[in-house]
């Protein structure tokens, strides 16, 4: 069974300094149609204007993955890291027993755009932890690259949940394949451009919910840049 939520679908909000899609309930949108999908709790599709951004603030028990799109994202937290995230790069924060950490944009003229995403774990009270690697479009070119995972597989980063993330780039006659466990959930997300999930299109921001398949075909791209979930039902 494969549902489709459309971009405009999702919950908005807009604060000056900050407009912000949410594909689940988060802050001040509540649906309780979309609380979240298996495991996966928020993606949140953020445009931080420039100068502006998130103070500190605090996470505990989630992980945290940020994947930038444009721009640039500058993240300070209480682990004492203090990097510059750039598109390409996943960032992944363990929040664990608990985390203090602010993200801004310094650019004086340009806005930042990325993805918040929060995945609940599978272990509690751990230490907080942090990683960021950075992927290029060759590995994410005509497939889907893993880029984060529970054992770090493939030198993807390591979440600590029963879940693994996958990022692709698709124009063309392009194509990926992914085998899917029909007992999990999975969620394609497209970030970007036009695509094809097993024969059912989606445009920017939409969204395709998974469940009970066991193959995934991606095709039809159109400038499409894509993240898929396979995650814990």
């Amino acid at each position: 069974m494969l549902q489709v939520r459309k971009s405009q679908e999702r919950g908005y909000a807009d604060h000056g300094w900050l407009r912000s899609f949410h594909s689940f309930s988060f802050a001040g949108y509540y649906d309780p149609e979309h609380m979240g999908f298996g495991n996966l709790r928020v993606i949140n599709e953020d445009r931080v204007a420039a100068g502006a951004g998130f103070g500190t603030h605090g996470h505990r028990d989630m992980e945290i993955i940020s994947y930038v799109l444009s721009g640039e994202l500058a993240h300070k937290d209480s682990m004492g890291n203090v990097e510059s995230i750039p598109p390409g790069d996943v960032q992944r924060m363990s929040a664990g027993r608990g985390v203090m950490h602010s993200e801004f944009n310094h650019k004086a003229d340009q806005t930042t755009h990325f993805l918040q995403i929060w995945i609940e774990p599978n272990v509690r009270g751990i230490e907080p932890g942090y990683e960021q690697k950075s992927f290029s479009e060759d590995e994410k070119r005509g497939k889907l690259r893993l880029v984060a995972s529970p054992d770090g597989a493939e030198g993807s980063v390591l979440i600590h949940a029963d879940a693994k993330l996958f990022a692709g780039l698709l124009d063309g006659d392009e194509k990926a394949d992914l085998t899917l466990d029909p007992k999990r959930k999975s969620y394609v997300h497209l970030v970007r451009g036009e695509l094809e999930a097993n024969g059912t299109k989606l445009t920017t921001g939409d969204a395709a919910l998974i469940q009970g398949e066991s193959k995934l075909t991606l095709d039809g791209g159109k400038n499409a840049e894509v993240l898929v979930f396979d995650l814990a039902a």
